[in-house]
């Protein structure tokens, strides 16, 4: 198989999957679109550095993992953030219907409660209950040891069931 088969198996197989890991790290469909094509284009870079030890799709995911915590420790991050976050303060939110609004919150609701968690937790609930990824697979890509998983995915849990539970208050 190809180098290019290869990338367009992983594109389209794990394209979508990618980009909204991305999006759990950058909360901007923008940004983790522009995030997702240079994860792939690093993959296409070096596919013939993967060494089979683990499958493919962790190999892929730790590479996006890894990207997206480079992005968001650099310099144009902490700008692009600051900057929205003016602009946001300026422009205040615009208009929205109460309809539009209520159906926003109801489907959002257990979301907002995620990302409200600390990255280390968050990326631990994103790869287990959405990647369906089991322990191992989540120490293989983190890089951490199974225990620190299970400690942080417990801990994870805990927090979200708070957050929950001050919402409904």
């Amino acid at each position: 198989m190809s180098k290019e088969e290869i990338m367009e198996q992983l594109m389209k197989e794990y394209g979508n999957e990618i980009l909204y890991l991305c999006y759990t790290y950058v909360r901007n469909w923008s940004t983790a679109e522009d995030l997702a094509q240079d994860i792939f284009i690093k993959c296409y870079m070096h596919v013939h550095t993967f060494r089979r030890e683990a499958n493919i799709k962790t190999w892929l995911f730790r590479i996006a993992s890894n990207h997206c915590k480079d992005y968001l420790k650099s310099a144009h991050y902490r700008y692009s953030l600051v900057t929205a976050k003016i602009q946001h303060f300026i422009k205040g939110t615009p208009n929205q219907t109460v309809e539009n609004l209520m159906v926003k919150e109801e489907k959002h609701e257990l979301f907002t409660h995620i990302f409200a968690l600390p990255l280390k937790y968050r990326e631990i609930i994103y790869f287990f209950y959405y990647e369906e990824m089991s322990l191992k697979e989540i120490s293989l890509l983190i890089g951490i040891k199974i225990g620190t998983v299970k400690t942080r995915l417990f801990r994870a849990k805990v927090l979200l069931k708070d957050s929950l539970e001050k919402g409904d208050e």
